[in-house]
């Protein structure tokens, strides 16, 4: 049966892996950097698991969205804004350093705003133009946008990662009176101290009864919307336009009784106007630490900038391959280096239980032992090696391939039939760790296969039942591997 199900691997594109029978329409919302900030350390996360989790859900047979909900509208906008016209200074889309300068206006109009109540106010009378529609100031806004989106899209092209739509909070602008006006309709929401409310009784932490009162807050006092409000017309909009059976929604921990109370008030709204509910899923993540056992920060006490720890990643790769390999030519040493480097942020990301927090350490991340990406790239490279000592393709010697016989090999046919179980616990609960984790546990079954067992004996018989033992390694290690977003190189 073992030989069987091995064998009939060789032809097919989804390696065992069948399609759901009953294909799913998944919107899976993650990133969501703030406009006019540079992604830092703490988007890591959102960006690598969203990104996985709709791989995974594709490749099962579901119809996926990528949703990057952005931040872009607000408060804030109001503050920069006002500090770009203050400081006279024309924005430059084009320039490499224009988020450089949003950023150091937005914190420059910060403490402004902050130590003089009169430039506050100034603030919100700025914010008050651009979402009454005044032309200069959408103009102004617009290419703030899209300064942040372009230098997000450099960052994302580094992990190859493509969204399907960019639809920020300034989107649903328009969409928020209507959640008012029905939350009021269904008896749902109540005028609390100037602010729309939604309380829930059957929770006693969102209780009106609560010791510390948790309300959810859709409107506030001064009639402006908030998270809530957008992300309850979010929600209508995928429902309706995405037709959405399922939304998953990718966070920091910290939010989840905003998530909590977000499904409990979508719950009730649904069902009080008769309309169907998508599965609503938060998947919440843990916090990365550095050494201190602290949430990394540079020394100043910023958040750790994104495109820094790539470049710094790509630096010690490189350095890493160099050493290992000195005689290869340098750029293809470049090039090597830097599919190292984001494979082993995106798989210390992911091979870690989301849930969980994680120490982020250099060493560990690029280290060709233990369960990380280097060492299941360099797994891929030894099976691939075998290949090319025989002048054989991936796939070719199975000619009369008789059944596995070692205890070793049959170890490792067992585990490549593995996949699909993989696979599908990894979506069912949202933790793609299990797929790393079956990935680690393939490439130990190989190496003590090939430890075990030579592969090309002089037996015809033998060395066939093994190159295809070889040969289904090298695809289902591979096609795992980008699912997690990591692409397998030839050599290292």
């Amino acid at each position: 049966f073992i030989a069987s199900a091995i064998s009939s691997l060789a032809t097919d594109p989804r390696l065992g892996v069948a399609p759901a029978a009953k294909p799913k329409k998944i919107l899976v919302d993650f990133s969501s950097p703030n406009v006019a900030k540079p992604m830092h350390v703490g988007h890591i996360r959102s960006t690598i698991l969203g990104d996985c989790l709709v791989r995974v859900a594709r490749f099962l047979g579901h119809e996926v969205t990528a949703d990057n909900h952005i931040g872009d509208w607000g408060t804030n906008f109001g503050i920069l804004i006002l500090a770009i016209r203050r400081a006279g200074f024309q924005l430059d889309a084009k320039s490499p350093t224009a988020l450089e300068d949003l950023e150091r206006l937005y914190k420059e109009g910060s403490l402004a705003t902050k130590a003089d109540p009169a430039l506050m106010d100034a603030a919100r009378a700025e914010l008050a133009k651009l979402q009454s529609g005044d032309a200069a100031s959408l103009a102004l806004w617009k290419e703030i946008v899209e300064v942040s989106n372009a230098a997000c899209q450099r960052i994302y092209d580094q992990f190859g990662l493509k969204t399907d739509v960019i639809l920020g909070e300034s989107f649903y602008r328009d969409k928020v009176d209507q959640v008012y006006a029905e939350l009021a309709k269904h008896k749902l929401a109540e005028e609390s101290e100037g602010a729309l409310v939604v309380w829930h009784d059957e929770e006693p932490r969102f209780s009106r009864d609560a010791e510390t009162k948790m309300p959810f807050i859709v409107r506030k006092k001064d009639g402006s919307s908030n998270y809530a409000s957008t992300d309850l017309a979010t929600l209508l909009y995928r429902a309706e336009h995405f037709k959405a059976d399922e939304i998953v929604y990718v966070t920091d921990g910290r939010q989840q009784d905003h998530f909590h109370q977000l499904f409990l008030t979508g719950d009730k709204w649904f069902k009080a106007s008769g309309r169907k509910l998508p599965r609503l899923r938060h998947v919440w993540f843990g916090t990365i630490l550095g050494s201190d056992g602290k949430a990394i920060k540079t020394k100043s006490g910023d958040p750790v900038r994104l495109q820094e720890l790539i470049d710094q990643a790509e630096k010690l790769a490189f350095e890493a391959v160099t050493s290992k390999n000195p005689d290869l030519p340098e750029a293809e040493r470049k090039a090597i280096g830097k599919a190292i480097g984001v494979a082993a942020m995106r798989y210390a990301d992911l091979s870690s239980n989301r849930t969980m927090d994680y120490t982020f350490s250099w060493g560990k991340l690029l280290a060709f032992e233990g369960n990380t990406a280097p060492y299941l790239m360099y797994a891929v490279v030894r099976v691939r090696s075998i290949f090319r000592k025989s002048g054989l393709a991936v796939g070719q010697g199975e000619e009369g391939a008789t059944d596995p016989e070692t205890p070793a090999e049959i170890a490792l046919a067992r585990k490549l039939l593995a996949f699909t179980a993989a696979l599908d616990q990894a979506l069912e609960e949202l933790r793609p760790h299990h797929l790393c984790t079956y990935l680690h546990e393939l490439a130990a079954a190989y190496g003590a296969f090939y430890a075990a067992d030579s592969v090309l004996v002089d037996d015809p018989a033998v060395k066939a039942r093994r190159l295809m033992l070889c040969a289904r390694t090298t695809s289902i290690m591979e096609c795992g591997l980008r699912l997690l977003g990591i692409e397998p190189v030839e050599r290292m």
